[in-house]
């Protein structure tokens, strides 16, 4: 990814993971935006940054992504960078009766919102140079938290659907990448202070050099063994199967 000179719009943007990327490719010389619900938290970010803008965007609700991206490419019509960070974490009872509500917003968010957000921005995307999709996933898409196994779920969706996408958009200028985060300290599961978890500003600081290559999976080195997990050759598998496929059913 070209980390320099780009119209980004980061969602989840007003803390953690969201929040450091936005800092940090600020910092390069990107025109950044952040959307996400809390207005105060949003406020905070480009008050300590002159020149990023925040916009309050709810990714539970289709109305106010398709509003916020009509807002997005009439405002920022060089918008060229969309990352769907986004993300909510709770335990669950997967040995239990779940929580309705709790898998409801947690699927909503995680899965629905980063493809509806997509999806409202694609076609834009499409006609802009050095284009970049990036998605938020986990490691838990690779070896899930039984704890949390609704969140590790739909993580687990989102790289299986960032893998669809990436093949689909292959011929296209517009490049589909994953950040795969480990356990960091965010406010996600109160980690803010746990000493197991990676420190955010470490956390960042080897995502940009990853961001900075060729690579499609943007992975830390301790996120690498929970990725390996899976096994050698997934995408020249999946690349095969489809390409087998499109010649069954047609398509792109």
């Amino acid at each position: 990814m070209k980390l320099a000179g780009n119209t980004i719009f980061i969602t989840g943007g007003g803390s953690g993971i969201g929040r450091g990327l936005a800092e940090a490719l600020h910092k390069l010389g990107n025109k950044v935006i952040i959307g996400g619900r809390r207005r105060s938290h949003l406020d905070a970010v480009i008050a300590a940054h002159p020149g990023m803008e925040a916009v309050e965007l709810d990714v539970n609700d289709t109305a106010s992504i398709e509003h916020v991206a009509k807002r997005l490419v009439a405002d920022h019509p060089g918008l060229n960078v969309l990352i769907n960070n986004a993300g909510i974490m709770q335990p669950d009872t997967v040995a239990g009766r779940i929580d309705d509500a709790l898998l409801t917003s947690t699927i909503t968010t995680n899965l629905l919102g980063p493809i509806r957000m997509t999806s409202a921005l694609i076609d834009h995307l499409k006609g802009k140079d050095n284009a970049v999709v990036a998605y938020t996933s986990s490691v838990l898409a690779f070896v899930p938290l039984a704890v949390t196994g609704i969140y590790s779920a739909t993580k687990a969706a989102l790289h299986s659907y960032v893998l669809s996408q990436r093949f689909m958009l292959r011929n296209t200028g517009v490049r589909v990448l994953e950040i795969a985060p480990p356990w960091v300290r965010t406010e996600l599961m109160n980690s803010q202070e746990a000493e197991q978890a990676m420190p955010l500003d470490q956390f960042i600081a080897e995502t940009m050099a990853a961001l900075g290559t060729d690579a499609d999976e943007i992975l830390v080195e301790s996120a690498k063994p929970f990725r390996a997990n899976v096994g050698p050759g997934e995408h020249g598998f999946v690349n095969g199967f489809n390409e087998q496929a499109l010649a069954i059913f047609g398509g792109a």
